[in-house]
């Protein structure tokens, strides 16, 4: 999107929502040169963090994974973004690589930090199939998998291998501790004040709009989204002559007592805030709190609340299971 345009959307969300004084207002971009746009022109319509997909920042990896980028054009990237005044930068990295090699991890998360961004968001690569998941349906979030993407994840699938993946995680927990950093999410670490306000919300289950295709909504009782097809989407907006704009086209899902109790217990121990001691008198935690910390997964901390250990980062998806 041109400058612009961007702009103008700021001033339409200002103009009718209101922009708090030193708000957050983040861009997400590609990192290549013909991607990322003009970081200046950014910063004067008013983005103060831009987050850059880097993904890895090993040349034979970004080829692998079909992107157009080489690691060169994410440190140009950064420091674009710094000469315009940019408050604050966030790189996004993947392990868990089709047949990657741990130490080419540990490399990318050195060169990573010489960068000196702000913000690192460090996901493990899912190929999870979102036809069979039925999120591909005609008002579903997601556009249909095509068949060389099909055919791509299928190969990649088989070259994973979760205990890499694990070292991986562990390589990253201890590195970036020693850097100074701050791990507030499990896939999420911060320099001081540098915590992403955006992703705070959802995990702090706070109320967020959904603007585009494919985009989500929360209200505090109900989840609603926009279907992904962007040809929909334009004409519930801009209908032809005569007929008068609708919402988009997507789906809703009200949130009963229990689910949204279960949903506040994931979302708050996926921070390294976790929940109140309280909890693990209460169901769901209840049921499986004494297995939880049996196995490693949880610990109490110093602030008496109840948190993940790195193991449990890593086998959260085993305790969260229990939980919903």
């Amino acid at each position: 999107m041109p400058a612009e345009a961007i702009a103008r959307l700021i001033e339409r969300v200002g103009g009718r929502f209101g922009l708090a004084n030193g708000a957050e207002v983040t861009l997400e971009a590609n990192p290549g040169a013909d991607e990322r746009g003009d970081a200046a022109a950014w910063r004067r319509a008013g983005v103060g963090r831009l987050s850059f997909g880097a993904q890895s920042l090993d040349d034979g990896e970004l080829r692998g994974l079909g992107r157009r980028h080489r690691a060169r054009d994410v440190a140009e990237a950064v420091l674009e973004a710094r000469a315009a005044g940019l408050g604050s930068v966030n790189l996004d990295l993947l392990f868990d690589l089709p047949d990657a090699a741990l130490g080419t991890w540990m490399d990318t998360l050195d060169a990573a930090l010489e960068l000196q961004p702000d913000h690192l968001s460090l996901y493990a690569l899912t190929l999870d199939d979102p036809d069979a998941e039925g999120l591909t349906g005609i008002d579903g979030d997601h556009l249909p998998t095509r068949p060389g993407a099909r055919r791509w994840r299928e190969a990649a699938r088989t070259q994973q291998d979760e205990d890499r993946a694990a070292a991986a995680y562990h390589h990253a927990v201890h590195r970036l501790a020693a850097d100074g950093w701050h791990g507030y999410e499990i896939s999420n670490w911060a320099r001081p004040g540098h915590e992403s306000r955006h992703n705070l919300a959802y995990w702090e289950r706070l109320p967020y709009e959904a603007v585009g295709p494919g985009a989500h909504a929360f209200d505090g009782a109900t989840r609603r989204w926009n279907a992904a097809n962007l040809g929909r989407y334009v004409a519930a907006l801009t209908p032809d002559a005569g007929r008068p704009p609708s919402l988009p086209p997507g789906g809703s899902e009200a949130l009963d007592p229990a689910t949204a109790r279960s949903e506040a217990l994931v979302l708050g121990l996926r921070t390294d805030r976790g929940l109140p001691r309280t909890a693990a008198n209460e169901p769901p935690l209840a049921d499986s709190f004494g297995w939880a910390l049996a196995a490693e997964l949880l610990t109490i901390d110093d602030a008496d609340r109840i948190v993940l250990t790195t193991r449990g980062r890593l086998l959260s998806n085993e305790l969260f299971a229990r939980l919903v």
